[in-house]
């Protein structure tokens, strides 16, 4: 019995020490956090974390930044910039933008949050209201602009990372306006088209958009001060080398932030750019992201030696194939790049047969709930074709309902667990996971039933049309992984060497499309994990699928923005 206890116990562990770095690097000097609900227009709720340095009281007032996620993220992601900013002495509010995170929905109103968020900054009896910075990245800089643009005289100095000025999201800028701005555009942005009308990032300096901002009509230079900081129109731009999303996840672009508002705000506590730990705390989260993975593993095991969940217990019955014959080949080829051949087209053409509602309130869920379920429908036509051995691992439906339904559970109170006890969720970079909310845990019962039938027919398809004979436990764990994600591997690489080699996108017009895609690829690492553990365990793909099924819905409607009211 103690063996089967080895994993669940290794997952608690491993969520423990990555739970622990992760706060002790958000809270290091003192600083405290605080998960806060306000209202803002029209009652709306709105969520944000706040920073506060130590020391900071109603009588020793400081310096405060209102710091903003870009589109489908969420507060935590700007958590490099807050930590920095935080261990330098400003308060900061790290903000849900409407319809992310915590925040009601919908998306895109009454300027995305922000006004509602300076508002709230600025009632801060710890707040010193004459030196308020506003830090945003991607639509999060709309959402600074909107604050500022709204309250024009609230704040002293903006950063907008990888974000812009003008249509059709932002007021147009100048010379005046807004104040004290610093643009903070990496040179391989994917998003340089969109932002600042030029095909590369590299271009951003010959912007007629960013020169009427400066107030030139030359390239802008990088790294100069332009204008007058006294009298509010002081421009900079800089261009770290990174991406757009690697924005959160450079010392060169939050160093960056840090230098503009050293040079803009007064009160803070000087420490040196390049001294930042942020990092840690990402790869505290990381660590526990990957105990996560490994809980739910061990968990499984766990209730597989008891005696509810023992009669699933079984090998699996045969292999599809003797060898890894031609036909096996096609299949994997199949397995791995139809799935990205089909990503644009099928996120296209959700955008036209699901448009928001009140059923479906998330767009991107949407496209890829019809991308997923028109997948599985491939993979089953591909199975009829592409025949091997008979296998059968259909096994107990409502077992494997049930097993998943606790598997899941139990991560799902070690998410909450740890997001109670020490305020961080399980990320890395941009990809989160996090406890819901009641909005959004109803939403995801809508989502669950396309991905349930995508997750039975994919991992059908994977188990019983790919698995090989005489394949030993690594080799069938590789292979299963590789069938998922070598599509996106491929797919991703050339986008990349693309862009590093020619300064944009092979496909120019799809950039967020392209940078979602990048979450895909440990994504389905996990699904194929925890599906193949799950088969070698029951010789049925129901559980495995079932529990991806509920994870990845989990996954992904915590993490998108809504865009349709919902009650």
């Amino acid at each position: 019995m103690l063996r089967q206890f080895r994993l669940f116990h290794l997952g608690w562990i491993i969520i423990l020490a990555g739970a622990l770095l992760a706060h002790f690097i958000q809270t290091s000097g003192g600083i405290t956090i605080r998960d806060l609900r306000f209202n803002g227009t029209n009652g709306e709720v709105m969520s944000g974390l706040l920073y506060v340095p130590p020391g900071v009281t109603s009588e020793n007032k400081a310096p405060a930044i209102l710091a903003v996620h870009g589109y489908f993220n969420s507060r935590e992601t700007q958590d490099g910039f807050a930590i920095e900013f935080a261990r330098r002495g400003y308060v900061v509010l790290a903000l849900d933008q409407k319809g992310h995170g915590y925040s009601d929905a919908p998306a895109f109103a009454n300027g995305f949050g922000g006004p509602a968020g300076l508002a709230y900054l600025r009632t801060l009896d710890i707040v010193d209201v004459n030196n308020i910075g506003l830090e945003g990245h991607s639509m999060g800089g709309w959402t600074v602009l909107a604050a500022a643009a709204a309250m024009p005289d609230a704040y002293k100095a903006v950063v907008l990372e990888g974000s812009s000025t003008g249509a059709p999201f932002a007021k147009e800028g100048d010379t005046s306006w807004p104040r004290n701005l610093a643009v903070v555009f990496s040179k391989f942005d994917e998003f340089s088209e969109v932002m600042w009308g030029v095909p590369t990032a590299q271009e951003v300096p010959v912007s007629p958009k960013l020169q009427t901002v400066f107030g030139v009509t030359e390239p802008v230079v990088a790294g100069q001060v332009y204008g007058d900081i006294a009298a509010g129109t002081g421009r900079m731009l800089t261009q770290p080398n990174t991406t757009h999303p690697g924005d959160h996840f450079s010392n060169e672009a939050i160093g960056d932030a840090i230098t503009w508002f050293d040079q803009t705000l007064e009160g803070a506590k000087p420490l040196p750019v390049d001294d930042q730990i942020w990092i840690w705390k990402e790869i505290g989260t990381l660590i526990a992201l990957v105990g996560f993975v490994v809980l739910l593993a061990g968990t499984f095991e766990m209730l597989l030696s008891t005696q509810a969940f023992a009669r699933l217990r079984r090998e699996p019955a045969g292999t599809a194939h003797d060898s890894r014959s031609a036909k096996w080949w096609i299949a994997f080829a199949l397995s791995a790049f139809v799935p990205v051949i089909t990503y644009y087209p099928f996120f296209y053409w959700a955008t036209v047969v699901f448009p928001a509602s009140a059923l479906l309130p998330q767009t991107f869920t949407s496209q890829i709930a019809l991308w997923a379920v028109l997948n599985g429908l491939i993979v089953l036509a591909t199975g009829f074709v592409l025949r091997g051995n008979k296998v059968e691992g259909r096994g107990d439906i409502l077992g494997s309902v049930l097993i998943a339904l606790a598997t899941v559970g139990i991560g799902y109170l070690a998410v909450c667990a740890v997001d109670f006890l020490f305020k961080v969720d399980f990320r890395f970079w941009v990809l989160a996971l996090k406890p819901f909310d009641l909005v959004r845990a109803k939403i995801a019962l809508v989502y669950l039933v396309p991905f349930t039938v995508f997750f039975v027919l994919a991992l059908r398809g994977l188990h019983t049309g790919l698995s090989v004979r005489g394949d030993n436990r690594i080799t069938q764990y590789l292979s299963n992984i590789a069938a998922l994600t070598l599509g996106f591997v491929v797919f991703l690489g050339f986008q990349y060497l693309t862009l590093l080699f020619t300064g944009h996108l092979f496909s120019m017009n799809e950039p967020l499309n392209t940078v979602i895609g990048m979450q895909f690829l440990p994504l389905l690492a996990v699904v194929a994990f925890l599906s193949t553990f799950a088969w070698r365990r029951t010789g049925s793909y129901l559980p495995g699928a079932f529990i991806n099924a509920l994870f990845v819905t989990w996954y992904i409607v915590s993490s998108q923005a809504i865009q349709f009211p919902v009650s």
